[in-house]
């Protein structure tokens, strides 16, 4: 009989725990709350063992063709003049910029189009109770319908609202730093570099291209207040436009821009959990292990999907298959969680003589640019490879 996996959330982590339990010859539905795929979001980059994956996946190239062409990251000053340059990695791992950088909503897509005609995908719609009956779990549906499947997966982001039906008492450790993320015109004087600008405060402005002729502008700053990412969108524009009233350079231009664009603000917050599953439900990607800012958030999703749905395919007892997907899992996401509070402060000054230190720190490290992706990954998490993909579909 052919086993059925229910998943919640069609952005990384879902549609692609879907690609390999289809190749594994299991039945999928996908359900998101979004009445479409999400387009919106940032650059973001995939190495390692997540790039291992989609090559796995016969993904890498499509992956590569899609992607935003940026040739590295940019610390500028006032001006606009670069303060230090780090060229994008020259292999998978190294460098603020990875060889292969994509839009999020880009790789979803791929995904999405890979999937869709083995996997039900079902928009507008989210479980809205489950019940774990030992030998499968039936799920209610928020139009009412009750599906029964073997595994049911919460692929969901970081303030995943399925996971409290499994559970309830997630507390998130929040990192203080907020993003505002919104797409805007691009400019003739917009390049493919990723621009950085800090101004005293903790408040950072950034500009990136992408591939589709806009232009991906990101405002972050450093705040002891928390629930900003639950107020309204007319309360975040005020916030942002207070917090960054006296801030040069790009940012009046982003400023100008927040009328029109969609807007999507988050508090950057960590997940930990002492368990990522209960019965035949499993928490996967950020639902479970949102590592903050200087993780491998896609890399982890796509490991996370395809040791998923490997051990869910090479033996029968559910029960052992999540417990082993956690045990190959959990020691890459404890290194991925270790961020260090110096590490946002220092990419966050908050005083001028400390914006200062850093633009003389990162024009001595351009000299070396090998030294700043060094530098991030012994401040932020381990190397994107230090996991060894078993062979599932050889196993199987």
């Amino acid at each position: 009989m052919t086993r059925h996996a229910l998943i919640s959330g069609a952005s990384i982590a879902g549609p692609a725990l879907a690609h390999e339990l289809n190749a594994q010859g299991w039945r999928t539905t996908v359900v998101e709350r979004a009445p479409r795929l999400r387009d919106e979001g940032q650059n973001i980059d995939v190495r390692g063992a997540g790039r291992e994956v989609l090559r796995r996946m016969d993904l890498e190239d499509a992956a590569r063709e899609a992607g935003t062409g940026e040739r590295g990251l940019r610390f500028v000053d006032d001006d606009g003049a670069a303060v230090a340059s780090f060229p994008a990695g020259e292999n998978d791992t190294a460098g603020g910029t990875a060889e292969m950088e994509i839009l999020r909503g880009e790789l979803s897509r791929l995904l999405y189009e890979r999937t869709r005609e083995r996997t039900d995908y079902r928009f507008g719609e989210q479980i809205r109770a489950l019940t774990d009956h030992g030998d499968r779990v039936t799920a209610r549906l928020a139009s009412g319908e009750e599906l029964d499947a073997d595994v049911v997966v919460v692929a969901e982001g970081t303030r995943s609202r399925t996971r409290a039906l499994v559970m309830p008492d997630v507390e998130l450790t929040e990192l203080g730093l907020q993003i505002a993320h919104l797409t805007i015109p691009r400019t003739d004087d917009d390049d493919r570099w990723w621009r950085w600008h800090s101004a005293p405060g903790s408040r950072s402005t950034s500009l990136r291209p992408d591939n589709l002729g806009t232009t991906r502008a990101m405002l972050s700053f450093l705040t002891d207040v928390r629930g900003l990412e639950a107020l309204d969108r007319d309360a975040q524009v005020a916030i942002l436009r207070r917090t960054y009233a006296d801030v040069g350079w790009q940012a009046p231009r982003v400023l100008d821009a927040l009328d029109g664009a969609p807007l999507y603000f988050d508090a950057v917050a960590q997940v930990r959990l002492p368990r990522w599953s209960a019965g035949r439900t499993v928490l996967l990607g950020d639902a479970a292990w949102a590592t903050g800012p200087f993780g491998l958030g896609t890399s982890l999703a796509l490991v996370g999907a395809y040791i998923l749905a490997g051990e869910l395919s090479v033996g029968p007892d559910t029960g052992v298959a999540l417990a082993r997907y956690e045990e190959l899992m959990r020691p890459f996401v404890d290194k991925a969680q270790d961020v260090k509070p110096i590490a946002l402060r220092a990419m966050n000054p908050r005083s001028a003589a400390g914006l200062s230190v850093q633009r003389t720190v990162l024009s001595a490290a351009g000299a070396l640019s090998s030294v700043f992706g060094g530098l991030v990954e012994k401040l932020s998490g381990p190397p994107a490879e230090a996991i060894e993909l078993p062979d599932y579909r050889s196993a199987a």
